[in-house]
Parts: C-alpha cells; sequence; structure tokens
C-alpha cells in the first residue's frame, strides 16, 4: 500500500512539473519535446502504478497454488508418520526409516469378541459355578501399511522433497516424546519455511507473508504439520485449504 501510494504522489507532481514546463516554454520547437517527455513520465508511472496492484495479486495466485501442493505432501508426511506410530508405538525423524517402514510394514487387523467363562474363585467361594464376562481379541490376519495409505502410488518416496519453491529443498521432520501427567508421548512436527516455498516472489510481499497472523491464513513463517510442544497432528492452514487434520 505505502509504494502505490508513493507512486501515486511521484506521478502527480512529475506530471504538474512536466505540464507547467510546457506551458512556460516560449520555444514552439521545445514544446513537442516536452510535451512527449510528458507522455513518457506518465506511461511509465502509470505502468508502475499498474505493478503496484498487480503484484500482490499475482504474489496471491503463486501462494495459493504452492501452498496446496505443499500440504498435499505434509498430509502424506502425516499419514505416514501415524501409521508408524499405530505400529511402532513412536514416530520417527527419519525420511529413510518412514519409507521402508511404509515399504515393509503391516498394520494387524483384529475382531474383538464377548465371551463368558467360569470363574474358578467365585465359584470356589459360594460352591457354585458363577460366570464371568470377558473379551476376546482375535487376529484376522495383516495389511501391508502401503497398500492401506498410498495403494499403487510411490509418491511417499519423494515426500520429504518440497514440491515447489526453491529447488533441491526438503521438509524438515523431527519427533521425539513430551512428558503429560508423567506420560511420555510422542509427538512430530515436519515443515517448511515459506521463504523456501516463495523463494522467488516479491522480497516486500514475502516479509509480510511472514507476519501473517489470520484465521484465513497461514500464520507464522513456514507451514507445518504437527508440533514438538504439545500432543498434536493437525497442520497449521486453513480450511480453505484443505483439512489440516
Amino acid at each position: 500500500m505505502l509504494k502505490f501510494i508513493l507512486i501515486t504522489v511521484a506521478v502527480i507532481l512529475v506530471a504538474v512539473g512536466l505540464i507547467k514546463l510546457v506551458d512556460k516554454s516560449n520555444s514552439s520547437k521545445l514544446k513537442p519535446f516536452l510535451t512527449i517527455l510528458l507522455w513518457i513520465a506518465i506511461g511509465f508511472f502509470g505502468y508502475q502504478t499498474y505493478n503496484s496492484v498487480y503484484e500482490p495479486i499475482k504474489f496471491n495466485k503463486v501462494k495459493n497454488k504452492r501452498y496446496v501442493q505443499v500440504i498435499e505432501s505434509l498430509k502424506d508426511i502425516r499419514d505416514a508418520e501415524l501409521a508408524h506410530r499405530q505400529v511402532t508405538g513412536k514416530f520417527t525423524d527419519n525420511f529413510d526409516k518412514l519409507i521402508q517402514f511404509i515399504d515393509t510394514a503391516k498394520y494387524t487387523i483384529t475382531q474383538r469378541r464377548d465371551s463368558t467363562i467360569l470363574d474358578v474363585e467365585q465359584s470356589k467361594l459360594y460352591g457354585v459355578d458363577t460366570f464371568k464376562d470377558i473379551y476376546v481379541i482375535d487376529t484376522l490376519g495383516f495389511v501391508p501399511v502401503k497398500d492401506s495409505l498410498f495403494k499403487s502410488s510411490n509418491r511417499y518416496k519423494t515426500m520429504m522433497n518440497v514440491p515447489v519453491g526453491k529447488p533441491g529443498s526438503k521438509f524438515e521432520l523431527k519427533a521425539g516424546f513430551i512428558e503429560q501427567n508423567k506420560i511420555q508421548i510422542p509427538v512430530f512436527e515436519s515443515s517448511v519455511k515459506k521463504n523456501v516455498i516463495l523463494f522467488d516472489q516479491d522480497n516486500d510481499l514475502l516479509v509480510q507473508e511472514n507476519q501473517v497472523v489470520s484465521v484465513d491464513g497461514v500464520n507464522g513463517d513456514a507451514l507445518k504439520v504437527g508440533s514438538m510442544d504439545e500432543v498434536k497432528t493437525n497442520g497449521n492452514w486453513p480450511k480453505t485449504y484443505g483439512a489440516n487434520e
């Protein structure tokens, strides 16, 4: 906005100055030159004014398109991490191990069923057969994690790569435990800086984007899923970009 105001003021001042020069000039030969100069100046500043308005629009289009792609990758990382925790009881901070896990691990398919058995102690105590209810977990089989999460796709093998933005960039991945009520709870976090995603965009607009605090924006200077500070696995993007849980 400040840039737009400065350009507008500059256009007005230059235009007024050139118009006065044309009016004050007594040389018929000089007037055409000054008139052309005036139109060139108006055209130049008009173009700058247009750019100052259009630049944020173009920035937002690029940002939204790239954010959607990055978020899809973060969702894949989250799905893989949740599967890892379900099977192993913890998250991992190593993409190679996570990929190997997806290639080899299997979910155990179980079924719970209710049953009744003789309560030996109570039967002895009362002298009559006494029964108690229990439940039994039956193992029905195993399903590969890969088939459940990615079916025939192999995109998980490159999920560590940031799909857009600065070439060669990778997601950061952390994992560990935090203590709550004297219980160690596994947590993870995967993230990428906005500066990486939008590295080739207008720097002033990028600075503004890093400072976003809004219900319909991605707050902070990075896109991320999970947290190392609290027990959560959702992303920090609004639902306009898709489900974040």
